[in-house]
């Protein structure tokens, strides 16, 4: 159960909670659970789910590498909710059983998925990354891309850390 109540009846809703509530099952075509604890704090729902927004239906990082950055980020913070959610999505963009596995073993994952995982493995443990990490990435994705995938770490870490606190996943 829950520490926090999971906010997920709209007519139970504040009016500045149900316009958030509404625009992220508009965005996303149902309630999710982050956002049924997110709600609490309405005004920081909202940005949350525009930046996640972003993140997942707009960014210019392959299906393949955000996905695996999503489930690597899952398996750092310990967050079932981002894995089961995820690892499905992970396969679907053809993120490999063995990679998969390794991750949920956390094992060393080769290539050619180590770059992604071994820079969001060390952004989410020390919230830094070693120079070889970093060259690794800037030479797979470019700078742009780069900060993306920084910007997805930070994002799902957040997600992570609501889910965790709240014991909602």
């Amino acid at each position: 159960m829950a520490r926090i109540p999971l906010l997920d009846e709209r007519e139970s809703l504040s009016e500045v909670q149900q316009a958030v509530f509404d625009w992220i099952v508009e965005s996303r075509g149902r309630m999710i659970r982050p956002f049924e604890v997110l709600l609490h704090v309405p005004e920081m729902a909202r940005p949350a789910a525009e930046l996640g927004h972003q993140i997942r239906y707009e960014g210019s990082l392959s299906d393949h590498d955000r996905e695996l950055a999503i489930i690597t980020v899952a398996t750092a913070h310990r967050c079932d909710f981002e894995w089961d959610t995820h690892v499905g999505l992970a396969r679907a963009a053809g993120v490999s059983e063995a990679t998969i596995a390794a991750l949920s073993d956390g094992d060393e994952v080769g290539s050619p998925d180590g770059e992604i995982v071994a820079y969001a493995r060390e952004l989410c443990a020390a919230s830094t990354v070693s120079d070889e990490a970093y060259g690794q990435a800037l030479d797979r994705l470019g700078a742009s891309r780069v900060v993306e995938l920084s910007t997805l770490v930070g994002y799902y870490t957040l997600l992570a850390f609501v889910m965790n606190a709240a014991q909602a996943g």
